[in-house]
Formats: structure tokens, sequence, C-alpha cells
């Protein structure tokens, strides 16, 4: 993210089209030296380089996809961990709405010229985040609690998120949540924090991440 950066940092940036489930592909933009990182971190499931340049460049070609393509720069997390078990079973199909919307947003007519198009490459990282044969969620854990606790078998990891499953279900844990806390071990199958179900309707292009 350049959010904290200034408007002349020299530093090239890529702009990315990352996607996390049927309907929720997002554009964003991360510092050419970062790599992958980023998306790993937001846990993008698949993704494609669509552009690099200097930074001003990047950000005009995120406002000019949000305008021409009604592609959003955010999705909320709540609607990325409730889909994560129901995912197309393939790479191929995980891929096609980044093709697709790669090659409409290379096709720009106001494409901004010190931006250089990269070629759609689509990279898949489910693999990389356990989600082959993922167990649906039922919800995620929404604060740490003292006395509280959570433990059981980790089926996956992807982003800040640890899906683990419990007696209870598998339940979707923000490692956000744990700054300041002391992780102890724990023995056997138990979820004795605060949990908020899943929503069925969940609105992914109007949220925040």
């Amino acid at each position: 993210m350049a959010a904290d950066t200034i408007a002349d940092d020299p530093r090239p940036y890529h702009v990315y089209l990352a996607w996390f489930g049927p309907g929720m592909t997002k554009v964003g933009i991360t510092a050419l030296e970062r790599g992958s990182a980023r998306l790993l971190e937001q846990g993008a499931v698949c993704f494609s380089w669509l552009g690099v340049g200097p930074l001003m460049a990047a950000r005009r070609t995120e406002e000019l996809l949000r305008a021409a393509l009604r592609v959003p720069d955010r999705i909320p997390y709540g609607a990325k961990r409730a889909v994560r078990s129901a995912l197309p079973a393939s790479a191929a199909e995980r891929a096609a709405e980044v093709e697709d919307l790669h090659a409409r947003a290379v096709a720009l007519p106001a494409w901004p010229e010190s931006l250089d198009r990269e070629p759609c490459q689509p990279v898949d990282h489910a693999g990389a985040f356990g989600l082959a044969g993922l167990p649906p969620a039922v919800g995620e854990v929404t604060e740490l609690v003292a006395g509280g606790a959570v433990s059981g078998r980790l089926v996956a990891a992807a982003g800040p998120d640890l899906h683990v499953e419990t007696g209870g279900g598998v339940v979707v844990v923000d490692t956000r949540l744990m700054r300041g806390w002391e992780l102890v071990p724990a023995v056997g199958d138990e979820l004795s924090l605060p949990v908020r179900a899943f929503r069925q309707d969940v609105s992914v292009q109007d949220g925040l991440f």
C-alpha cells in the first residue's frame, strides 16, 4: 500500500489485480521492491500484475479502473473469509476474472503514458494458503477475552487469517487480534471466544477491508 507515501516517492510501483472469490477482484498498488508480499498479506487467492511505473501514475491507474470498470480498491475481510471454502476447484477458473479485467484494463484509452503495461500472468496462492478441501467456516472470532481460548487443528492460513478446526467447527482467527496477548499451549479442541457467524448475503463491492 502506498497510502502513507509522499507524492514524489521515486520508487517504481506495481499496479495489480487481486482475486479473492467470485465477484471479488480489486485493483491495488505496491512498491516494486516488495514483490508479491502485499498479495500474500491480503490473502489474495489469485493475482496478476497490470503495470509498473511511478507512484502517481500507479494511483491514476487505480482511479481509472474504479471509474471506467467499477473495480474496487478494497474488499471486506469478512467477505474473503466467508467464501474461502467454496472457491472454484481449478486454478484456471480462479484466474478467469483476473484475465478478463486485465484485458479490459490495458485496452482503456486513458491509460497513463508513464505506466508500462505488463502481460497477464496469473499467480495462484490456493496451494500456499492450504485452501484445497478447506472445510466451511462457521464464523470468525471477534475478540480475545481473558480466560477464553481457541485451540484445534490449523487447516489453512491466508493473509492474517488462521482457519482453525475446533470442537465447535472451523472458525477464522484474525492474527491481528493477538497483539498484546500471550500465547500458551492448549490441549484438545476448545472454543470459548466470541464468534460472529458469517452472513450469507455479504456485499463485496461496497465494503472496506
